[in-house]
């Protein structure tokens, strides 16, 4: 239950509901257990045919012989004691036993006081307010039974609803806290875990923690109460055979641990199960057109099938296990009952006090006595048959736990510096020195696959770079180093000669703007992309951004303008208008550094035309990089050097005439887009 304990926290900043639930909680478990103690005068009443007020005067006048006869008793043995009876005569008790017995009626003594005082004030202030007839003291412990009952409603109707608002706003808190832990982790950490995974935990996991919440603060805290004031009323009634009944505890804290540790197994492997489904699900719909296209409905139906299949069977594991431990709970439960009660039978029966010499009560019990110690046994019952049917809710809400706070103490494999340096506006070069990088792999700290291998490049400001190369030789990989989407594993990356692992990070990506070749646009107008770029952008400065990245001719066809909402990733426009929009984003940052990753590759030549077009202006005073698979003559007519990636190494930079002549993978890489155009 560790988990749940990091829990605390965010419920201590609800203190003041969480304290109101409590309390209505306590008062919740005393209605219950005040209508529990109504069995025993109305017992009395139908089975001996005696009233409260003759109960009360026959138990006073019990208790004021007792009184009596115990202090005539003390005396007596404080007489024996002062005159050491014990040595004129061998068959008297002995000093020690003498001790003994005072002790033990003088406690007696005190019981009786107690007893005389207590039910001499029931007699002053309660008995007047009793009806004398028997039917009509029935009727009144009947709507007194009613009223209890309508006030241990009420107060659990309020603290199921204080339990439930600070539940959702616990919830509202940690899904905010795991997702500020998510945006500040990295790219490649994001990329292991996948969106269904993460999914799977805001959604799938914090509703079992909601769930387990849930429990705690209402079945939990009440029940539990409800059992404890059961419990103390039962040894009020007769302390031997309740604690005679205890005798199935051990059992029963054996059967929770055993059960305990098979389902937090069974909820981790349940839990991941979900993962898969969910996996399963984003992949489909993310592609439903290759799906439809290639007619594979069948073939992600058989694949949803089997991971439900999966689930169904962890699931399953779960409800063996929850089914189990029910009626488990219940006929121990009842063995306590049993082992307590069936003495208690006896010695009412046969009119003893005592057992094979085993003294089980102070005197002889009634009826009523027994129907009162039995009720009190079922009043402990039924709070564990009901918590019973909450524990297998409450560990898989523990391993679900364990599982967010897992992910929200997951650190970043890009460690931010204390404290940063801060970087000026970039002016002077980029240094690649040295880098090495290598893919993470899941759940291993031993590095991947490795991407790029002793890179050495130096890039003056104001260069625009083409990064040239065959797939998988670690283009991508070399510019994601720049805004530190990812860091190197050895070497450094510098920005005028300052090492970016030690300059401040914000500073350091507000200097940077990102067109990438996926579109990624958000479902608000052209307007609020463009200004997710520049929050704080006037709207002079949007219309001029849009106009240099030719969003503007388009827009100006739209029946809402700028104003107009583009939907889900964009899709009411074209490719090559999204890439404007996404272009223009960019444009409206004014970043020092420019990086375009293959940012029309999947663009129509118009639109390819537009965006060099607007390069060719912007990229003057700011250093760019532009991976591309070819050169274009457009793109040629900007671009002051072309480094060559193969295997990820740099194997040459340079300019573009220059690098035709010297390096024979350019060569091939641009005679080979030559081609494709003239083809």
């Amino acid at each position: 239950m560790e988990s749940l304990a990091r829990l605390i926290p965010f419920v201590l900043r609800q203190r003041r509901a969480l304290v109101v639930s409590v309390f209505l909680s306590i008062g919740t478990a005393v209605f219950a257990v005040a209508q529990l103690s109504l069995v025993y005068p109305a017992m009395k009443l139908i089975l001996e045919g005696q009233t409260y007020d003759e109960h009360i005067v026959a138990e006073l006048a019990r208790a004021q012989k007792q009184v009596t006869e115990g202090t005539h008793r003390v005396e007596e043995l404080e007489t024996r004691l002062s005159k050491k009876v014990w040595l004129s005569s061998p068959t008297e008790m002995n000093e020690r036993q003498l001790q003994r017995e005072l002790r033990k009626t003088r406690s007696e003594l005190r019981s009786a006081q107690w007893d005389v005082t207590q039910f001499s004030w029931l007699q002053r202030r309660i008995i007047p307010l009793l009806p004398t007839d028997a039917f009509n003291f029935l009727a009144f412990i009947l709507g007194l039974l009613l009223t209890l009952t309508l006030l241990k409603e009420t107060c659990a109707y309020f603290q199921e609803m204080c339990v439930g608002g600070v539940v959702q706003r616990v919830m509202q808190s940690i899904r905010q806290q795991l997702f500020r832990t998510t945006l500040r982790l990295d790219q490649q950490t994001l990329a292991l875990e996948t969106t269904p995974k993460l999914m799977s935990r805001f959604t799938f996991d914090l509703y079992q923690v909601a769930h387990g919440m849930v429990l705690l603060g209402g079945k939990i805290v009440v029940e539990p109460i409800k059992a404890t004031l059961c419990i103390a009323y039962a040894f009020s009634a007769n302390w031997r055979l309740t604690l005679l009944a205890f005798i199935c505890a051990p059992a029963l804290a054996l059967l929770f641990g055993g059960l305990g540790k098979k389902l937090k197994k069974a909820a981790q492997r349940q839990m991941e199960s979900m993962s898969r489904l969910f996996r399963v699900l984003d992949e489909t719909f993310s592609s439903f057109r290759i799906v439809q296209s290639y007619r594979n409905e069948g073939l992600h139906r058989r694949r949803l099938a089997k991971e439900h299949t999966v689930y169904y069977e962890k699931a399953l594991r779960i409800l063996k296990i929850d089914a189990l431990v029910s009626p488990s709970v219940e006929f121990l439960a009842m063995c306590a009952v049993f082992i307590g009660s069936l003495p208690g039978a006896y010695l009412v029966l046969r009119q003893k006090t005592s057992i094979w010499g085993i003294q089980l009560a102070a005197e002889e019990m009634t009826v009523s006595d027994l129907a009162l110690l039995y009720t009190c046994m079922a009043g402990v019952l039924d709070p564990g048959r009901k918590l019973s049917g909450v524990y297998s809710k409450l560990k898989k809400s523990a391993t679900a736990c364990t599982r967010v706070f897992a992910w929200m103490d997951r650190a970043s494999l890009v460690k931010t510096a204390r404290p940063a340096l801060p970087l000026p506006r970039h002016s002077k070069s980029i240094d690649f020195e040295d880098v090495i990088f290598h893919y993470a792999q899941l759940d291993t700290d031993e590095p991947g696959r490795k991407a790029l291998d002793c890179v050495t490049l130096t890039v003056p400001f104001g260069a625009t770079v083409a990064v040239v190369g065959e797939n998988g030789c670690g283009k991508s990989t070399l510019v994601n180093l720049l805004p530190r989407f990812c860091d190197p594993h050895s070497g450094r990356v510098c920005v005028d000669g300052m090492d970016l692992k030690s300059v401040d990070l914000s500073q350091l990506r507000a200097q940077i703007g990102v067109v990438t070749q996926e579109t990624l646009l958000f479902d608000w107008s052209i307007a609020d992309n463009i200004r997710y770029g520049k929050p704080d952008v006037t709207d002079a400065e949007l219309k001029a951004a849009a106009d240099q990245a030719h969003v503007t001719d388009f827009v100006s066809r739209l029946p809402e303008g700028l104003q107009t909402q583009i939907g889900d990733k964009g899709h009411r426009l074209s490719g090559g208008q999204r890439q404007r929009v996404a272009l223009a984003r960019a444009i409206v940052r004014d970043p020092a550094i420019l990086i375009l990753d293959e940012a029309t590759s999947a663009i129509d030549t118009q639109s390819e035309q537009c965006i060099h077009n607007t390069l060719r202006d912007f990229t003057k005073n700011r250093t760019t990089f532009i991976v591309t698979h070819g050169m274009t003559p457009s793109l040629l007519q900007f671009v002051t050097h072309v480094l060559v990636m193969d295997g990820g190494q740099a194997i040459a930079f340079g300019a573009h005439d220059s690098l035709l002549k010297t390096c024979p993978l350019y060569q091939r890489l641009f005679n080979a887009q030559t081609l494709k155009r003239a083809g």
